[in-house]
């Protein structure tokens, strides 16, 4: 016979019932990888989304998750009216408002009025100042 009989070896590598910890660093090591490249800044996000939308209020100038830029006329507990054009108007549901252009002053008696209490009012615009300021707007300037 040219090929010699193989015969079974005993391991004794592994102690018998024993729980390494060195077999699942390379795991652990993974899911802190994971934590901190993925999921920590996903929900970083997601929180800074979320105020932005309890922030929300008429005349703020928004983008739309269908890529619709308009200006918000009504905001509900759900819901947001946003004007695209002069007379059209479109609801949309709070969460798929995905940026805000452009954030308005808090208008007298709003819930954000106690915060601007202690600023110096604002001066009474005339009809011509209040067109070029909403013209302004329209095309993104202040």
């Amino acid at each position: 016979m040219l090929v010699s009989t193989a015969y079974a070896q005993a391991a004794g590598g592994a102690p018998a019932g024993g729980f390494e910890l060195m077999s699942f660093l390379p795991l652990i090591l993974i899911f802190v990888v994971f934590y901190f490249l993925l999921i920590r800044p996903q929900q970083r996000k997601l929180k800074e989304h979320k105020t932005m939308l309890d922030a929300l209020r008429r005349g703020d100038r928004v983008v739309t998750g269908g890529g619709l830029i308009g200006t918000v006329t009504k905001v509900a507990d759900d819901e947001v009216t946003v004007e695209i054009a002069e007379g059209v108007r479109v609801r949309t549901v709070r969460g798929t408002i995905s940026n805000v252009l452009a954030k308005t002053e808090p208008t007298k008696g709003s819930r954000d009025d106690k915060e601007t209490a202690d600023a110096a009012p604002a001066k009474p615009e005339t009809s011509a100042q209040s067109a070029g300021v909403k013209i302004g707007k329209m095309f993104g300037r202040k």
